[in-house]
Parts: structure tokens; C-alpha cells; sequence
């Protein structure tokens, strides 16, 4: 008897060894972060970066609605946008471009590679014979040296590494590879993503001069999105206007609302409070779509809400994680906006904006925090541009330069006629994102009553 039992005991003593052994060997480092955060207080603009925990884990391999990366269906985030439903209509395409001015990125990393920007100029042979991505020649002549993917605007070259991983997180929320079989999906599994390098943890610099030009770049190389992350209290005409100069070219400027869980109305936050019309300012909510206590609000500064707490997201190295704060939520709404650009390919920022604010799940607890008192839902925004018919049927009005948003001084639903105190939930059958058919009528015509018929006047087009 005593045999049998050391034999038992050895035979799960050796099944335990080779788990152990096989989970070490043979699957990936997984990053966890914890919640604290630090602050960059160097010139102009401060970005705030999660300290990091390894942690090794195993991902259950599940099936999304479309895709079988293993972590997507575990992300709560993918279904609170109705990412997962919009996937049905568009996966996005990767004519559409956004910038990411941020820390850097891990532009080999597994899960992002294959939609990292490649700056079409500096690829191929020179007259040489020689890669133009290494030759060390400013190819295209924008005075940039091999500046294939993006730029390091804090070193001055094409190193786009990223020390901190705060970038790396970001653009996998934007844009990392759907149905890959790995780690994760973004919110636009197909897209190409340029990398600004405007801040590094190791080197001091001047972030405020590094956003300006990170800025200007997106510019002169043709972007259709801006997404920052970064900002301050400190106002910069520089820097509005270049993000002017952004308009002028039709380039949509996501902004972070910003985490000093600060009233934005009493205290402005910028760049995302410059009031230009082709800036989102947007925050952070929770699972149970509240607003995070680190973020701003402001019912007339801070246009929609996005998921933001415990985002699970690309990191260097082939290694996945979580982080908190309003740059996840920016970067959710700067990839909504790419794949509503790529399904509906004529349309400018004013028009991805106001549909992006318009077709939002409305929120009883965003009332007093936005301006919109709207989460983004991407699979409403699609649904609503099929040929300019609606998902009721009815032909949408043309939306103009002058389309008022949602605000709180508009009446979002029939028979509202208390402003900000209204219900939001009435008129979509109690449950946003969740409509029928007479709940998708009312939204609707909630939004058509939003819109003027108005001739469009295309002088803002991206050119």
C-alpha cells in the first residue's frame, strides 16, 4: 500500500514539474499592470505611463464573432464598443493612416507589424541597387532620413523604440492584426499606423516642441488621423496651430481628455481643449460605463466616452498587458474613426466626428460628464452609413460644417424636453447598444433631428 501511494505521489510530482516546464518554455511573457502611475513633469507636455509587472500566463484560445486571436473574446472593451458586431460591416482597410504621437512602438512586435505604416518613398532600390530603408538618403525628400515607418522626434532619427511601452499599448488598441491567431485584435484589426516618437522616459526633451513637430509630420505625409495621448494645462498657440494646419489638410485629432480628474470646463486640458472642430476629446469609463476617477470631464469640453480601465493591449517584445487611463479611451475612438473612414471612404473629419459622436450608446452616467453624455459604439456608426440610409430605412439628412453635435443644449430623443436631465436610455429601449426595431426608429430620428439639410461644403476635404 505504501508502494502505490510513493508511486502516485511521484507520478504527480513528475506532471507537475513538466507543466511548470512547458508553461516556462513554451508559451509567451504576458505583462500586468499595476494601477499606479507616474508623471512626466518635463517641458509642455506630460504623458502618464503605467509602471509595469511581469507575469507569465496562459490565454485560453477562444473564437470571437470573426476572429480567433486568443485574448479577444476575454476583452471586455471589443464588446462595451460593439466592436465585435462592426467587424460584420468593415474590418477597416489600410489605406486609412493614423498617426501615433506617443513613446514609440515595438513596430516588429507579432500582433502589429503587418499594419505599421511604410512610408511608400522610402521603400524599394535606390538608383543603386541599395534598400531605400537603410541606404541612409533622404528618398522622398521630405527631409527625413529613412524615415520608413515614422520618425523619433526625441533622438532626431528613425529609431522608433519604444522604452516604456505605453505606445506599443496604444497601438494595439488602435490597429493590432485581427484573425492573426495572436494575442489580441484592435478596434480596427485592418489599418496603417505611422509612429511618432515625441517622448522617452531615459532621454529629457521638449515635448511640447516634439508634439508640434510630430504634428506638422503627420501633416506634410498625408494622415487621416491624429491620435495623442499626451497634454497639459499649458496653452501653446504653436501647437494650435498646427493642429489647425491638421484641419486645413481634413485630418481628424483625437485628443485625451486627460487623467488629473479635473473639471475641463473650469480646467482646460491640451491639446484636447483647443476647441477646433476636427478634435474628439475623449475620457475613460469602467466596465460599468463610469466615468474613471482619474479623468477629466466637462459637459462642454469633453466630447464622447470610450472604455479605459484594465485595457488589454499589445507591449514590446511580443508580450501583452493591461493599462488604465484616457490614452486607452482615445485610442479606441481613434480607431473607431479609421474604420467608419475606411467603410464610408468619402467621408471628411467633420463627417467621421459628428457620426462617431452622434451614433454613441447614450448613458444616464455620462450626463454631466460629456458633452454628448454618449459612449462610443462603432457598430452603430457603421449601421447608419450604408449608401446614406440609415438602419431604419430612412435616407439621412446630408451632414454639414455647421451640423450641430449632441450637447447638452440638444434634445437627443423624442419628447425630451429636459435638456441634461433627460433620460438617456429612453427612446432605445432601455438597454443602449441594444436596440429593436422601434428602438433603432426612435434613435434614428433622434439623429436626423440632430442634422441640418444643408449643402456640404467641401473646402476642409483632405486633399
Amino acid at each position: 500500500m505504501e508502494k502505490n501511494n510513493s508511486v502516485i505521489v511521484f507520478l504527480i510530482c513528475t506532471i507537475f514539474i513538466y507543466f511548470l516546464t512547458s508553461v516556462k518554455n513554451g508559451n509567451k511573457s504576458y505583462f500586468n499592470h499595476n494601477q499606479k502611475y507616474q508623471q512626466d513633469h518635463s517641458t509642455g507636455r506630460s504623458l502618464e505611463l503605467g509602471s509595469t509587472k511581469i507575469k507569465e500566463r496562459t490565454p485560453q484560445k477562444e473564437s470571437s464573432v470573426i476572429f480567433s486571436d486568443p485574448a479577444v473574446s476575454a476583452k471586455w472593451d471589443l464588446k462595451k464598443t460593439g466592436a465585435e458586431k462592426a467587424w460584420q460591416v468593415s474590418q477597416g482597410s489600410r489605406k486609412i493612416v493614423v498617426a501615433i504621437i506617443d513613446t514609440g512602438c515595438d513596430v516588429k512586435h507579432e500582433d502589429l507589424a503587418n499594419n505599421i505604416w511604410k512610408n511608400p518613398g522610402e521603400m524599394g532600390l535606390d538608383s543603386k541597387g541599395k534598400d531605400k530603408a537603410t541606404n541612409g538618403i533622404d528618398d522622398d525628400g521630405n527631409g527625413f532620413i529613412d524615415d520608413v515607418h515614422g520618425w523619433n522626434f526625441v533622438s532626431n532619427n528613425n529609431n522608433l523604440t519604444d522604452n516604456h511601452g505605453h505606445g506599443t499599448h496604444v497601438a494595439g488598441i488602435i490597429g493590432a492584426e485581427g484573425g492573426n491567431d495572436k494575442g489580441i485584435s484592435g478596434i480596427a484589426p485592418k489599418v496603417s499606423m505611422m509612429i511618432l516618437k515625441y517622448y522617452d522616459l531615459k532621454t529629457p526633451a521638449d515635448n511640447l516642441k516634439n508634439t508640434i513637430l510630430s504634428i506638422k509630420y503627420a501633416v506634410k505625409m498625408k494622415a487621416n488621423i491624429i491620435n495623442y495621448s499626451g497634454g497639459g494645462v499649458e496653452y501653446s498657440e504653436e501647437e494650435k496651430k498646427a493642429i489647425q494646419e491638421a484641419q486645413n489638410q481634413g485630418i481628424l485629432f483625437v485628443g485625451a481628455a486627460g487623467n488629473e480628474h479635473s473639471n475641463s470646463d473650469k480646467n482646460k486640458y491640451f491639446p484636447a481643449d483647443y476647441g477646433l472642430p476636427n478634435i474628439i476629446s475623449v475620457t475613460a469609463i469602467d466596465p460599468n460605463t463610469q466615468v474613471l476617477p482619474s479623468s477629466n470631464y466637462g459637459v462642454e469640453t469633453v466630447h464622447l466616452a470610450a472604455p479605459g480601465e484594465g485595457i488589454e493591449s499589445t507591449l514590446p517584445n511580443n508580450t501583452y498587458g493591461k493599462l488604465t487611463g484616457t490614452s486607452q479611451a482615445t485610442a479606441f475612438v481613434a480607431g473607431a474613426a479609421a474604420v467608419v473612414m475606411a467603410y464610408k471612404g468619402n467621408f471628411t473629419y467633420e463627417d467621421t466626428k459628428k457620426y462617431l459622436l452622434a451614433t454613441g450608446d447614450g448613458e444616464e452616467s455620462l450626463v454631466n460628464k460629456t458633452k454628448t453624455a454618449r459612449k462610443l459604439n462603432l457598430y452603430n456608426a457603421l449601421t447608419m452609413l450604408d449608401s446614406g440610409i440609415g438602419v431604419t430605412g430612412i435616407q439621412a439628412a446630408n451632414i454639414t460644417n455647421d451640423t450641430p453635435v449632441f450637447s447638452h443644449e440638444t434634445k437627443l430623443f423624442k419628447g425630451d424636453d429636459s435638456s441634461r436631465s433627460r433620460n438617456p436610455s429612453s427612446g432605445v429601449n432601455g438597454s443602449p447598444g441594444n436596440f429593436n426595431s422601434s428602438g433603432i426608429s426612435n434613435f434614428g430620428k433622434s439623429l436626423l433631428d440632430a442634422v441640418e439639410k444643408q449643402p456640404r461644403d467641401d473646402k476642409n476635404s483632405k486633399k
